[in-house]
């Protein structure tokens, strides 16, 4: 299990830690309209996924607005966010912050991804911050578990890979 810090507390994240050159695997997570979405469906596109707690917490909120702002550093990449944030809450986040190049999608009904990605946080059942690249191939090209939740992820290091496999 990898232990991360949640404001000075150690929690622990459930699931495999995947790593660069891992295949990333399949997942089913809900759409702003509760349809099913799956990582399969965007097979041959790079891929971006942001996992984070909720984006009604403040750093969740400056990532996902940092990612939809800086949309044309990712090369035509997909920007998908996962959070347990109910559709509902997401759908009306992204309406009040203006976010329209991200794509957020809530792990909420399945619990997959959180699984999949090892980003499920034992004690409180949300989803860890983390960021993956996914390449054409469906394989792993950065992965990054935020150890202590109250930062943001290496956007730098997210973009040079994106523009290494765009």
């Amino acid at each position: 299990m990898f232990e991360i810090d949640i404001k000075g507390k150690k929690a622990h994240l459930l699931g495999k830690q995947l790593s660069v050159g891992d295949k990333a695997p399949n997942f089913t997570v809900v759409d702003e309209n509760l349809q099913p979405i799956e990582l399969a469906d965007f097979a041959g596109r790079v891929i971006v996924l942001n996992s984070i707690p909720s984006a009604d917490m403040p750093v969740s909120n400056r990532q996902l607005v940092k990612f939809n702002q800086e949309v044309s550093l990712l090369h035509d990449a997909i920007i998908w966010s996962v959070s347990m944030d109910l559709p509902f809450a997401l759908r009306r986040f992204c309406g009040t912050y203006g976010i329209r190049n991200v794509m957020t999608t809530s792990d909420y009904q399945y619990h997959d991804f959180g699984m999949k990605y090892g980003t499920m946080i034992e004690d409180l059942k949300i989803l860890g911050r983390a960021v993956f690249v996914i390449d054409k191939e469906g394989i792993i090209r950065y992965a990054e578990y935020v150890k202590v939740q109250t930062e943001l992820p290496n956007f730098n290091a997210v973009y040079e890979i994106v523009k290494k496999y765009a």
